[in-house]
């Protein structure tokens, strides 16, 4: 495409055009609708949707997978836009591929709607208030865009965890006659997704796990935001796939459609490694002034260069958004009639499967509503009164293998950790997700339920978003403090209301010799600040208990379970209130026998059993405390306030917090001028008890501080200073 397209008038529809003209107009619409887009709301990202546009129609129109009018149908392929700037040739994908809205229902086989997931006049109004064509895709305002990206890195990692799926799907539910799941996974990605650790780090799993239904195509064209990429960015990607154990083919020319055509053949035929399709491409091809430049990659080109733009490629430059004759019948001729194809004789396999294979099908039917088996809490432990108690990880272990041998579509696992966290299941069917191995007799299979993600932590939790997006229950495991290392995807999982389940463990200074470095201190009070999350940290087993019954009956919200290291007290429920308190947040776990206590203490997780041993201290002294254990704050907060102020009574101002971890946030519940004992350091190399001590977290201090307290109440009502 070397040469200037020859002009196309909207609404011209008089010439006969042969399809590989069609093919081009097809390809010069995207492109013009996208910089139109663009130059309207003057903010985007023009370029990469001016260089990109023939790969992403090569794909879209003779290779995927996708019914438009069923965009929740499980066995279509998924095509992730890592490069999340470029959304507005996502977006007219949508619109000319007559994509419907996703359907509420949650049906396994997807059912048409009505309307378009993107209009024309969404499309118009990019990047405003209100329009589902947001600055970068976000998973859940248009059907079509299958994750939120815009973070370099994490559409390509996420559509590692989709590739999982799909691999695990289909060795878990495929039978001979009924393939209900062989979709494979595409992810557009840019130099800058090339150059983020995250996928890095989510490649080399992939390679080790030879996802044949994976393939990237990168969008090489050589510019980032501070100009060309020979300024930092000079490694042989290509070397860099092919050491990972990836088949790499290089596409000279982005407008090749038949170079373009031939290595996405060469994915379908490939079957023991995924494919990385490195394509040459220039930045705002098309455009005089700013084609391989930096400008065209964050700013709109300006009216006069949209002029020229269209110009070359043959569109009237006085027609805004245009769309000539036969484009949107091209596409539904091919791309539409395909997938609907394909989704008709999948949803006959699926009935076909449902008659004779009933269980299974409901597995499937239940996973894609997100619902759970039936009397699933009957399978779970529960833990006698013991003073040494167990650590909350151990008890944590011992639920979620109880769950995951009921739930067969909850699986997951953790970064090198899952001996330290508790998260292998061991039960004898679960099995390890590994590649078949050839010629040896192991337990290897995709069907496996334990996922080793190595020393990954970033790249693990964008796999579980993608596991979660392919309506998998994934979970997902590492220590508290390397929450640091994957805050992106985790970030993600809250923005998508995904729920994957994050377990964390070793969760205080108290976890011991390792130092501050292992010692978690702002990572609770930064969870907590996180839209959409749930954090739950359990004050013993019992609690755990609960907690997980809270977790698995969670369909819109990630939740990050907080666990110990060290062993805590089993309370004795007969004494002390229920665990099942823990469902509303916080409840009143030990009370003064007439409940109007002198002094709240609130705490979670460990500290919850220093201050039930200093309320008992307290007594004995005549001073009757309350003991509230608060595990998780967001659901306290969702509760009334009648039920907030039954709990916490205003009228009780004497009131001590105890969180080995950041103070911030614990004047909300402790009051302006309650006692708030926490960290305001880093840790201590010292063994766990010495390390408590020497913060101050011990019987004494809770016991002072709520002295302290009723001092200073007594002080306020008299009118005297404390």
């Amino acid at each position: 495409m070397s040469q200037r397209m020859k002009r196309v008038h909207s609404g011209d529809g008089d010439e006969t055009k042969d399809a590989a003209q069609l093919d081009q107009l097809c390809i010069n619409t995207l492109r013009t609708l996208s910089i139109d887009a663009v130059q309207k709301a003057n903010s985007g990202h023009p370029g990469t949707p001016l260089d990109a546009a023939p790969a992403a129609y090569c794909l879209w129109q003779l290779f995927l997978r996708y019914d438009p009018n069923a965009p929740d149908w499980p066995n279509r392929d998924r095509f992730v836009l890592s490069s999340g700037h470029a959304s507005a040739l996502l977006y007219s994908l949508l619109f000319l591929c007559g994509v419907k809205p996703q359907t509420a229902s949650g049906s396994e086989t997807g059912t048409a709607s009505q309307g378009q997931a993107v209009t024309l006049d969404a499309l118009q109004h990019f990047r405003q208030a209100g329009s589902c064509c947001t600055g970068h895709p976000e998973f859940g305002d248009a059907a079509g865009v299958e994750t939120t990206t815009g973070p370099l890195g994490q559409g390509a990692a996420t559509s590692v965890g989709m590739a999982i799926a799909s691999a695990w799907l289909a060795a878990t539910y495929n039978r001979p006659g009924f393939a209900l799941f062989d979709h494979n996974v595409y992810a557009l990605c840019g130099d800058g997704d090339m150059m983020e650790g995250v996928s890095s780090e989510a490649a080399s799993l992939a390679g080790h796990l030879k996802l044949a239904n994976l393939c990237w195509i990168y969008d090489d064209n050589h510019i980032s935001i501070e100009g060309s990429t020979a300024i930092t960015f000079t490694e042989d990607v290509g070397a860099r796939f092919e050491a990972y154990g990836w088949q790499v083919i290089h596409v000279a020319d982005a407008n090749d459609l038949e170079a373009l055509t031939h290595s996405l053949q060469r994915f379908i035929d490939t079957e023991d490694r995924p494919t990385m399709i490195i394509v040459q491409s220039h930045i705002g091809y098309g455009s005089p002034h700013k084609q391989d430049t930096k400008e065209a990659h964050g700013e709109a080109l300006g009216d006069a260069e949209v002029r020229l733009v269209k110009e070359f490629f043959g569109f009237d430059p006085d027609v805004q958004f245009a769309v000539p004759n036969g484009v949107t019948e091209h596409f539904s001729a091919q791309f539409g009639a395909r997938g609907a194809s394909l989704h008709a004789d999948w949803a006959t396999l699926f009935n076909a499967y449902r008659s004779q294979y009933p269980d299974l099908a409901l597995q499937i039917e239940r996973m894609q509503q997100r619902a759970l088996p039936d009397e699933l809490d009957s399978s779970l432990p529960s833990f006698a009164a013991d003073p040494k108690g167990i650590a909350t990880r151990d008890a944590s272990g011992k639920v979620l293998n109880a769950l995951a041998a009921h739930m067969p579509w909850l699986l997951g696992g953790a970064a090198d950790l899952s001996p330290s966290t508790k998260t292998h299941l061991s039960f004898d069917f679960a099995g390890d997700f590994e590649p078949p191995a050839e010629h040896e007799e192991t337990a290897h299979s995709y069907a496996g339920r334990n996922l080793h993600f190595g020393v990954r932590e970033h790249a693990m939790c964008a796999v579980a978003n993608g596991l979660s997006l392919s309506k998998l229950r994934a979970f997902a495991a590492s220590f508290f403090v390397f929450t640091d290392y994957c805050r992106g995807a985790i970030r993600l999982s809250a923005m998508m209301g995904l729920p994957v389940i994050y377990i964390w463990t070793h969760d205080s200074i108290s976890m011991g010799e390792d130092g501050p470095t292992h010692q978690p201190v702002e990572q609770l009070a930064s969870f907590r600040a996180m839209p959409g999350m749930v954090l739950l940290r359990p004050a013993d087993a019992n609690e755990v208990v609960e907690a997980w019954k809270v977790i698995m009956r969670m369909t819109d919200r990630p939740v990050s379970l907080v666990l110990t290291r060290q062993a805590l007290p089993t309370l004795d429920r007969s004494h002390y209130a229920s665990a099942a308190g823990l469902a509303r947040g916080a409840y009143v776990l030990a009370d003064a026998a007439d409940g109007k206590p002198d002094v709240l203490l609130l705490a979670t997780g460990s500290e919850v059993a220093l201050c039930v041993a200093a309320r008992e201290q307290l007594m004995r002294d005549g001073i009757q405390a309350r003991v509230v254990s608060m595990p998780s704050w967001e659901l306290f907060e969702a509760e009334s306030e009648a039920y907030r102020d039954s709990v916490l009574p205003p009228a009780v101002t004497a009131r001590v917090s105890v969180e080995a971890a950041s103070p911030l946030g614990w004047e909300r519940y402790a009051g302006q001028r309650g006692a708030i004992l926490g960290m305001r350091t880093f840790g201590l190399s010292a063994p766990g008890k010495v390390a408590e001590a020497h913060f101050g977290f011990d019987v004494a201090h809770v016991v002072a501080a709520a002295r302290q307290q009723l001092k200073r109440q007594s002080s306020a009502m008299s009118g005297t200073q404390p």
